[in-house]
């Protein structure tokens, strides 16, 4: 079975809110190797959500379409295995 790509954002730069074109997505809190373990993070209905690991502040704003403001805290890179 396909998934779709679930987004990674972190918050390396310590900005006060992070907005996200996804309301499904992942928390590594800042990038690696001093990530913390990734929190799958699902707004649902609500248009903001707080990492419950490292207290980033992520807000939903649809225009974003999967990528983030700040744009440095989307990561594309290889996820654990």
């Amino acid at each position: 079975m396909a998934h779709e790509h679930t987004p990674h954002f972190h918050n390396q730069p310590g900005v006060p809110v992070v907005r996200v074109g996804a309301r499904e997505f992942m928390c590594i809190g800042a990038l690696p190797p001093f990530d913390h373990p990734h929190i799958f993070i699902d707004m649902g209905g609500d248009n903001e959500a707080l990492c419950s690991y490292c207290s980033t502040r992520y807000v939903f704003d649809a225009s974003l379409h999967g990528h983030s403001v700040p744009a440095e805290c989307e990561w594309t890179g290889k996820a654990a295995a």
